[in-house]
């Protein structure tokens, strides 16, 4: 969070706080960091990220989303609670993401989405992935939740090709906003549907009549949330984009530390998989036999090092659970320590 943020007591007593000027300059920012062509759709949450995404393509109660199980729930409950049903595919065992053979198996007629999700900051295979959504004629959408600032075979995520990209700016992510989302779409008819979609379905161009009351002849032709970013929010997030930079660099020297140290002090232990990839370590991943004396072992020494997510098919809320080989193996040997920019290694 930065520490001087000294416009904000001009937005507190502007009675103009609702998404508007830092919104859209909180977007431009994105868009120019990200290095997209696509105009960049903030919101006020993931969750409303998600919910606005799956309604401008036009997902369907029963329509079917192959996801992974190893993620954030955050990530993964909007898509049941929206009514889609959610179909787990494998993970590769060393990096954590989509095992893109095993998503090609789950294919079905009723297939409509991937959702990749960039496990802990770690990007998965997105040409693979890819190829698999055009092939079948399937969006995908490529969930950064935890993975801002990624790049992928030299591209940040968000300009890697994928159809859809979906971020979260809650308070343990970057830029934290205090809360928040957004999403770039590739297709523009879906974009223009989203920015009605998130403000209640409304058309502001036609809502208002030259008297400033509520035009009659504006019509609501679809289902819409109220979704639009505040513009407290906005501008926070805004602020933190112009010190990025310099927190991810933090965080990836953070990161060669304990590479390094691991190599030297913990032979049995392994790092994940980075091959084509530049994390943005909201964690620094490992992978251990013992996974839970390994936990122990770092917090003993002063780092909370922790599993992070436990798999979504333990969750009764997604039905069948399923059994998945790379799941299990990756599940009992992931953890993660602190990367962030706050960290002080030593």
């Amino acid at each position: 969070m930065p520490k001087d943020l000294p416009e904000l007591p001009n937005i507190l007593q502007s009675g103009a706080l609702a998404y508007g000027k830092w919104g859209r300059r909180f977007e431009l920012a994105l868009k120019n960091f990200v290095g997209c062509d696509e105009d960049v759709l903030v919101v006020n949450s993931y969750t409303s990220a998600l919910q606005v995404m799956l309604s401008a393509v036009g997902i369907k109660t029963g329509d079917e989303i192959i996801a992974s199980p190893q993620c954030c729930l955050a990530s993964t409950q909007p898509l049941a609670t929206f009514g889609a049903k959610v179909v787990w595919a494998d993970i590769d065992p060393i990096r954590g993401t989509l095992d893109p053979e095993d998503v090609e198996r789950r294919i079905t007629p009723h297939t409509k989405m991937i959702f990749h999700n960039h496990h802990c900051s770690y990007p998965g295979y997105i040409d693979e992935i890819n190829a698999i959504g055009e092939k079948y004629g399937l969006q995908v959408v490529d969930d950064c939740i935890e993975a801002f600032g990624a790049e992928y075979k030299g591209r940040r995520l968000g300009n890697v090709g994928t159809d859809i990209t979906t971020m979260s700016f809650q308070t343990v992510r970057l830029p934290n906003a205090i809360d928040g989302g957004a999403i770039i779409f590739k297709d523009k008819t879906c974009y223009n549907k989203a920015i009605r979609i998130r403000d209640l379905g409304v058309d502001r161009t036609t809502f208002r009549d030259e008297l400033g009351e509520i035009n009659t002849k504006s019509d609501i032709p679809m289902h819409g949330y109220g979704a639009t970013m505040n513009e407290i929010s906005s501008y926070i997030g805004y602020s933190e984009m112009l010190m990025l930079p310099a927190l991810l660099e933090q965080q990836r020297k953070n990161a060669v530390h304990w590479q390094q140290l691991i190599s030297q002090k913990y032979p049995s232990l392994a790092v994940l998989d980075t091959k084509d990839i530049l994390p943005s370590y909201w964690v620094f991943g490992i992978l251990s036999p013992e996974k839970r004396k390994t936990i122990k072992r770092f917090r003993d020494e002063g780092f909370y090092a922790s599993g992070v997510h436990v798999p979504n098919t333990y969750y009764s809320v997604f039905g069948r659970k399923g059994t998945f080989k790379g799941v299990q193996e990756f599940y009992s040997r992931f953890l993660a320590i602190p990367s962030g920019w706050w960290v002080e290694t030593r």
